[in-house]
């Protein structure tokens, strides 16, 4: 009995801390000093939420830069125990973590691989065409320029126009050392939006 008592006053005393006064000063801190990083980065269009900085969308129309494959699931609507491919799902942002033996890996690899060559694009392929990402959102700047002819032809636009706005988008290194160059494709795409009367997007 004479350890009961402070081992229920430490529990209750770091429930406290630990599950209500930590986190809901974190998120207060979070919303006072990084209120739009706190909110998820949302981009807001016109009083419409268009998507976020952080989470790539499923541009499909050859009017739009495209994305990295995505390799994200969500709950099969069967079987809840199971997962289903669900392309550019938000809420469950995630790489696929398949290793070099998965024949899921090899299929979808194959299948880019084709997708990008009934398109027309330049060879050699970006590895990152192929292949899926956390986010989906950043691409190489070689895989952005690759789809700049495309994107040009289907918008009746110089070349060199669309070019030049994937190099503006351009990001470096963070801090010059960390990652890669990586071009964001949400933002392109809204400057692509930006030149004048568009047809619908095409994204799902």
């Amino acid at each position: 009995m004479s350890h009961l008592r402070p081992t229920l006053v430490l529990l209750l005393l770091f429930t406290a801390l630990t599950g209500l006064a930590y986190p809901f000063a974190v998120t207060g801190i979070g919303q006072l000093v990084f209120p739009t990083q706190a909110d998820g980065s949302l981009v807001v269009q016109d009083g419409r939420v268009v998507g976020s900085e952080l989470i790539g969308q499923a541009f499909t129309s050859d009017r739009y830069l495209w994305p990295r494959p995505s390799a994200t699931s969500a709950a099969d609507p069967t079987d809840p125990t199971k997962t289903v491919d669900a392309p550019y799902n938000a809420a469950a942002s995630a790489g696929s973590n398949l290793g070099p033996t998965s024949a899921k890996l090899a299929d979808r690899l194959t299948a880019s691989s084709e997708a990008w060559r009934k398109a027309g694009l330049p060879l050699p392929i970006p590895g990152d065409a192929v292949t899926t990402s956390g986010s989906g959102l950043d691409v190489s700047p070689a895989f952005a320029l690759a789809q700049a002819p495309r994107i040009a032809a289907a918008r009746n636009l110089p070349e060199e126009q669309i070019r030049q706005m994937i190099e503006t988008a351009t990001e470096g290194r963070t801090f010059g050392i960390f990652g890669e160059p990586r071009v964001n494709v949400l933002r392109v795409n809204r400057a692509l939006d930006g030149l004048g009367p568009q047809r619908g997007r095409d994204v799902s």
